[in-house]
């Protein structure tokens, strides 16, 4: 696991694995937005497909995110070096990790819950108009989530 802590390739002092993880996270938006378009163009099926996918892979890179930052020895060591306070940038990163646990809750519901109504043929059909509700709320939380989390690498590994 050594190569998690190789210089990154973004060219700032952050690790490789936060690169990813930043590079990755500055896209999901997009790649929901992807998705969205294909319900949109009543693409119903592939819609649901990619959104699980981009879900799950999301949650890979969380986990594979927090295992680097434990490893890593956590947020102080990755503050040392940044020209920002210590302060500011624990009441960023905590900002960050509420945005991003609601997100996740209401992102996992609005997924579980799709999914369920897709298989009893709810969606599309009864419940899309909550469904386009609910995720229009999930997606602006993820854009919310993005900008969070490149704010809180530029913090660290850029001032």
């Amino acid at each position: 696991m050594d190569y998690m802590f190789a210089e990154g390739f973004l060219g700032t002092r952050a690790p490789w694995f936060m690169d990813v993880v930043t590079l990755i996270v500055a896209i999901l938006p997009l790649l929901v937005y992807a998705a969205i378009k294909l319900a949109r163009n009543r693409r119903y099926k592939a819609h649901a497909v990619t959104q699980n996918i981009i879900f799950i892979a999301s949650v890979i890179v969380v986990g594979y995110f927090e295992y680097g930052v434990r490893i890593g020895g956590g947020f102080d060591a990755f503050i040392k070096d940044s020209g920002v306070s210590h302060t500011y940038a624990s009441v960023v990163l905590g900002l960050h990790v509420m945005i991003a646990v609601i997100t996740l809750l209401y992102w996992s519901g609005t997924i579980f819950t799709a999914n369920y109504q897709f298989m009893q043929k709810m969606l599309p059909g009864i419940k899309s108009n909550t469904h386009t509700l609910l995720a229009l709320k999930t997606f602006l939380a993820i854009v919310f989530t993005s900008f969070s989390g490149i704010w809180v690498y530029l913090l660290l590994f850029v001032y």
